[in-house]
């Protein structure tokens, strides 16, 4: 068995090089070939998604996602380093693979029309068998570089599988092909790397990735913090109620954990430890709040544009669905932040600290309206791939008229930059994980193992969910959120939604177990970025954020068994379940902390123990969107759940009573 200390090392050392890699500058020819390249490849993708036809040209889809994986592939090469920690300085090497990748690319779109009409997929002739092998092991290299030699081993084993899948035992047995028509159809169909992960990337991706660095850059970041600072910051725990708005509302724009806790986290836990807060709980908040940021409407990171492309649903109807898991995620953050606060008797910000709520809305009332036009664009207009770009023509332009915060053209060119990096690790990542896809479909295995599952669960959706839960969690480990969503999404959904289960909940499911591996050991890197800069204990951090972030892990359950908690059902129904979920995610929150927000203590009696666990029951009874426990149907089960907490809440009020008169 692994030792502790080993994990917390090699757990310590990918954390180390996330943070470096985070604040890497370039300089010198590498940045202006990284800023050239980001600004043609967004240039492209503008003609292509506008249908501008410059020149009277537009690429076909395959040629676009080509173009697209050169550009961005090639400069995974120049950001990322092959070995040793991250550098700015690009070794010669690096610079002939960024060539070779727009070269071999260069092939791809040359003879897309050719291969099309030919089904190159199927029958490559020679030449285009060897660029597809020079193409694939430039895709296994960038994604070693981007994602970590845990999402290569996996690439690389599931790429190579179907050239042995027959001698594979059951489940996962299926259908063998050499080597040589394996990698062409990995490179040239619509059902590997070029496929659903690559079309999300090229259709919906560039647009909300710059949106999201550009409204940072101009001072979005600031404005939704100093806004939260304003109307939640003079409470009790204020400072740490500002870090779940502000780090929640990053987190859903950056889509990476780790650089939320870099960004906001700068802020927010010295705040937090001056108001009082100890510094592992401080860093825990910071790391819970980040993780929730990637699961908040409006953007979601990339992740959510993959779940639209994957479902062939409009991302409106992907981003409402996740409005009520996100939102009982933070209410649960935010009952343990104020129940903390006051069993700790905290205090909040004082008013010297705190911007004023009308100023900053004045100041900033920009951003609120770029935000409106981008949701009543997608909303009224459907017009979610063009949407981001009128934002961000909005941002840039009003910009120049406010002198605090205007871009200057250096300021320009570091978005670019910034831009171009996060975009070359994600296709790199896309790339890859495309091949997993493929690999199933080569072989024909996705409807049998599906079978297999649901056969290996004994045909019960408990067990089936809690493999689910585990899969995904195991997995998340391991891969980037949206690296781990699209394997699962393979392996895994289809199981799930063939035993019944409603098809966005499932994927909403794996999607929030992926993510739960932030936050818990043995990995839990976005709680050990957070310790560091709070300088507590790696370990008590996780620990706190797994019992902060708590409803994270029942959530998921709740709405996979009732899908009225993603929207999914008649209003009434919806309203109903809704607030039963938040009422219970509350006495589930309350008990976690040993006290009743709003009510008082429950560590005051000797049965604190005891109440906490009858309350957390309850909480379970009422919050739970299901029936047929114990025989009661979900009406009765609810009232039974508040019955239960009466005791409790009867207990927390006496002890507050006290406590108010002592």
């Amino acid at each position: 068995m692994t030792d502790t200390s080993e994990v917390r090392t090699r757990g310590e050392a990918a954390l180390d090089a996330e943070q470096k890699s985070e604040r890497l500058e370039f300089s010198g020819p590498a940045r202006w070939t990284i800023i050239v390249v980001t600004l043609v490849a967004i240039g492209i993708a503008i003609n292509q998604l506008f249908n501008l036809r410059i020149g009277g040209y537009s690429f076909l889809e395959g040629m676009y996602l080509y173009v697209l994986a050169g550009l961005f592939l090639s400069l995974t090469f120049i950001t990322f380093r092959a070995y040793g920690p991250p550098s700015p300085r690009v070794p010669w090497y690096d610079w002939c693979l960024a060539a070779v990748t727009l070269a071999v690319c260069a092939f791809f779109v040359a003879t897309a029309g050719e291969s099309l009409d030919s089904g190159w997929e199927y029958a490559a002739p020679e030449r285009a068998v060897w660029a597809s092998i020079v193409l694939y092991l430039l895709i296994l290299e960038g994604t070693r570089r981007a994602g970590g030699m845990v999402l290569f081993c996996v690439v690389l084993l599931f790429s190579l599988y179907p050239t042995f899948a027959e001698h594979v035992p059951d489940p996962l047995n299926g259908f063998t092909q050499p080597f040589t028509d394996v990698i062409p159809y990995f490179m040239i169909s619509s059902e590997a790397s070029f496929g659903i992960p690559m079309r999300a990337f090229g259709n919906l991706v560039i647009g909300f990735i710059l949106f999201g660095a550009v409204l940072q850059f101009t001072g979005g970041g600031k404005f939704f913090n100093n806004l939260a600072m304003a109307v939640v910051g003079g409470y009790r725990g204020g400072a740490a109620k500002v870090s779940i708005f502000a780090s929640g509302f990053m987190g859903s724009m950056s889509g990476s954990v780790i650089s939320n806790v870099l960004t906001t986290g700068a802020v927010s836990i010295p705040a937090m430890r001056k108001t009082g807060f100890a510094p592992r709980y401080a860093a825990a908040t910071e790391a819970c709040a980040s993780t929730g940021g990637v699961l908040m409407p409006p953007i979601m990171g990339a992740t959510a544009f993959v779940i639209a492309s994957w479902l062939s649903r409009p991302y409106v109807e992907i981003m409402l669905a996740a409005a009520i898991p996100s939102l009982l995620y933070f209410f649960g953050l935010f009952v343990q932040i104020d129940a903390y606060s006051a069993r700790r008797g905290l205090k909040g910000l004082p008013q010297e600290d705190r911007p004023r709520a009308l100023k900053t809305l004045a100041d900033g009332w920009l951003y609120v309206a770029v935000f409106a036009l981008l949701i009543y664009l997608m909303v009224a207009f459907r017009w979610e791939t063009t949407a981001p770009f009128y934002a961000v023509a909005l941002l840039l332009i009003v910009n120049q008229f406010r002198p605090g915060d205007r871009v200057s053209l250096n300021g320009l060119f570091s978005i670019i930059a910034s831009v171009g990096r996060t975009l070359a690790e994600l296709v790199a990542v896309l790339l890859g994980i495309g091949m997993i896809v493929g690999a199933f479909q080569a072989t024909g295995l996705t409807g049998p193992l599906a079978n297999e599952l649901v056969y290996a669960a004994g045909n019960s959706l408990p067990m089936l969910l809690l493999m689910g839960a585990v899969t995904s969690f195991i997995f998340g480990m391991g891969m980037t959120v949206t690296a781990c969503y699209i394997f699962l999404a393979v392996v895994l959904a289809p199981a799930l939604v063939q035993a019944g289960l409603n098809e966005l909940a499932v994927h909403l499911f794996i999607l929030y177990w992926g993510m739960v591996s932030f936050i818990t050991p043995p990995v839990a890197l976005g709680a050990f970025a957070a310790a560091s800069m709070a300088g507590a204990n790696a370990f008590k951090t996780a620990f706190e954020a797994m019992k902060l972030g708590g409803v994270i892990y029942v959530v998921p359950f709740f709405f996979v068994l009732n899908p009225a908690l993603i929207g999914q059902g008649a209003l009434a129904e919806v309203i109903v379940v809704l607030i039963c979920a938040l009422m219970g995610v509350w006495f589930i929150s309350s008990a976690l902390q040993g006290y009743v927000s709003f009510v008082g203590p429950l560590h005051s009696s000797t049965l604190s123990t005891v109440m906490r666990a009858v309350l957390l029951f309850a909480g379970l009874m009422v919050a739970a969107p299901v029936g047929g426990v114990a025989g009661l149907n979900h009406t009765v089960l609810t009232l039974t759940g508040f019955a239960v907490a009466l005791v409790p809440f009867l207990v927390a009020w006496r002890a507050g009573a006290e406590r108010s008169v002592a």
